[in-house]
């Protein structure tokens, strides 16, 4: 089920609930802007000639930048999971995010879980990030925890 807007806690979710994504251009300058805070400067990120030189039509988005973006996304959903703290990140780069690609997320609550002692939950999420022709871009399981 696609979550209506809203604010999501722990005992609101159930297995298969969805959360959409809205969706962001992955512009030069945000490159530009993660290379300064990041140091990584490599050059596919950074020239089309050097993206271009190594097989790619254009600038190649940092695959942490683009987690970012997709974990922005969902925090700025309308539909919003009300957690204490993401838990970590298990996730795999799939395709290449090229300058100018519009970035869009899907999560789904895959299992839910009680702490040892019963004063929080966990749920475990899956995730993938699509550009705007609907391909999978990234993809993997995100963890949050929530206080009850």
């Amino acid at each position: 089920m696609n979550l209506s807007p809203g604010r999501y806690g722990y005992h609101d979710l159930a297995s298969g609930d969805c959360l959409v994504t809205g969706a962001r251009v992955i512009s030069a300058e945000l490159i530009d802007d993660f290379a300064r805070v990041s140091g990584d400067t490599y050059e596919i990120h950074m020239s089309d000639a050097a993206a271009q030189a190594k097989g790619f039509e254009r600038r190649v988005a940092h695959g942490l930048l683009v987690l970012a973006v997709i974990d922005g996304l969902k925090n700025n959903a309308p539909a919003r999971f009300d957690a204490l703290a993401s838990l970590g990140w298990t996730w795999r780069f799939v395709a290449p995010v090229l300058v100018g690609d519009t970035i869009s997320a899907r999560f789904v609550i895959r299992e839910k879980r009680l702490t040892a002692n019963g004063k929080r939950g966990i749920t475990k999420i899956t995730a993938q990030a699509m550009n705007q022709h609907g391909a999978i871009v990234q993809e993997g399981e995100n963890g949050l925890i929530f206080d009850l």
